[in-house]
């Protein structure tokens, strides 16, 4: 085998390990908090020990996590396929014990039940969070990665590789490419690096490239030449080498949501939906907005007044300071922000703007000498921007969304960039939890442009939870 197997194998024996403690954990503790330390309890009337039941209950919930292939390598370190399994086969589990006690009239202590489901199951999310992270340092330096071989045209190759170098955590490795039917005798791919195996369309050919690599993966992207016969052969060796195979399309920034499958004709043909916000999605989300940014105006009205107060002692100037903002379908507004520098900050930006730092259009200065002493401490755990929840209650702002941009970086917006404007600029955003100033600005066009393309109220609620890390963080905000 290689010796690939070898994390693959570690990993799955500490899951399986840690997954036994924590059912064990939760089982026992419902057991001692229901009925006490008495060994061998029996509820009065009923023909059934819990000692046993618990026993029984903790085998079956290890055995279920394995039946849902929650311990697979593939869907470890990334996505959330494994936590969607886990809670599957744990809601399965007690799923099926409620009919079997209600079929045999057995009247199963609530209380235990109670206990044992939400601390076994949110033990497990825990725990498969925690070993993530391992996993995910130990990916950062290049170990606990399946070798993967590319096949596809040149450019799709780069591409691929690109993104996979650029999301470690996800486990693939890319060590080698090969590109069927490529009359160019390349020996390395230009923009990857990557050393080019061969040109041969005979899937002898890929496996003897397969064998050389020691590729654990083959990952087929577009422009690959090959007939879907050899294709298909290529796959049932592939099988039999225990070697996964990979389809990647050329589909960039699509999430999982938006693709479905269908079978036609014996081909898989994939359909991609467009998300659109208009109808219940927009009511939902605008009542979402209006909701907690109430309840935040309320809660952090506090903390308001007394930065306000902060702002107006420390220099002379507006506690608020007001810009005009491009806001959805190329609608301006007024945004509002404590203001952070000194009163005559636009009239200075011109003698600085040979010391910009900042990302494409966007002017930033780690240590811009316009900030005020009590601007940066806000700026740093942005602070500054909690005047924009009136924005969002009265409607011209959303709390999840591209980055508001000025007028005068709309009017230098290619076309693709303007469909940023498709909707609410937002308060947070993939931009202000992958970085915030620390990205180009390529980087952050294709963010806010994700954003639009895969908008959902779920991914809102994740960016929001990802927002409070990245706030503590100040990883970016100057």
């Amino acid at each position: 085998m290689r010796g690939k197997d070898d994390w693959r194998g570690r990993t799955s024996r500490l899951l399986g390990t840690v997954d036994a403690l924590v059912i064990a954990w939760a089982v026992v503790g419902a057991y001692i908090v229901r009925f006490g330390v008495e060994p061998g309890f029996v509820v009065e009337g009923q023909e059934i020990s819990y000692v046993w039941l618990s026993a029984l209950l903790g085998a079956t919930w290890w055995l279920m996590l394995g039946a849902w292939s929650s311990r697979q390598s593939r869907i470890l370190g990334a996505g959330p396929d494994e936590y969607k399994r886990v809670a599957a086969a744990s809601l399965w589990l007690f799923g099926l014990l409620a009919i079997v006690s209600y079929a045999l009239r057995i009247d199963t202590a609530r209380g235990y039940v109670g206990i044992a489901l939400p601390v076994g199951l949110g033990g497990l999310l825990l725990a498969r969070w925690l070993l993530r992270q391992h996993l995910n340092v130990d990916r950062q330096k290049g170990r606990s990665m399946s070798r993967l071989l590319l096949l596809g045209g040149p450019g799709a190759i780069a591409h691929l590789a690109s993104s996979l170098n650029g999301a470690k955590h996800a486990g693939y490795l890319p060590v080698a490419a090969y590109s069927p039917g490529l009359h160019e005798s390349l020996k390395i791919e230009p923009d990857s690096g990557l050393q080019i195996l061969g040109q041969q369309t005979s899937a002898s050919a890929i496996l003897d490239a397969i064998d050389a690599c020691k590729a654990d993966a083959v990952a087929v992207s577009a422009g690959v030449q090959l007939h879907p016969q050899t294709l298909r052969h290529l796959g049932w060796e592939l099988a039999a080498r225990n070697v996964s195979l990979i389809m990647a399309p050329a589909l960039t920034d699509i999430a999982g949501p938006r693709i479905h499958t269908q079978q036609v004709a014996g081909l898989p043909l994939m359909h991609v939906t467009t998300p659109t916000l208009e109808g219940g999605q927009q009511v939902a989300k605008r009542l979402f907005d209006l909701l907690v940014s109430g309840l935040l105006i309320i809660a952090f009205s506090p903390l308001m007044l007394v930065l306000a107060l902060i702002v107006k002692l420390d220099s002379p100037g507006p506690i608020l300071f007001r810009q005009e903002r491009v806001g959805i379908e190329g609608l301006p507004f007024r945004m509002l922000k404590f203001r952070s520098m000194v009163v005559d900050a636009e009239e200075r930006l011109q003698s600085l703007i040979d010391q910009n730092e900042g990302n494409g259009l966007l002017f930033k200065m780690k240590d811009d000498p316009r900030i005020t002493r009590t601007g940066r401490a806000l700026r740093k755990f942005s602070l500054d921007e909690l005047p924009q929840l009136f924005n969002i209650f009265a409607g011209s702002m959303s709390l999840v969304g591209p980055r508001p941009p000025l007028p005068s970086e709309v009017e230098a917006y290619e076309h693709d960039v303007r469909r940023r404007l498709l909707v609410k600029p937002g308060l947070t955003g993939l931009w202000q939890v992958s970085g915030r100033s620390n990205l180009s600005w390529q980087d952050s066009v294709r963010l806010d442009l994700y954003y639009v393309e895969n908008w959902s109220l779920a991914g809102d609620l994740l960016i929001l939870l990802r927002t409070v890390r990245a706030v503590f963080q100040s990883s970016g905000a100057y």
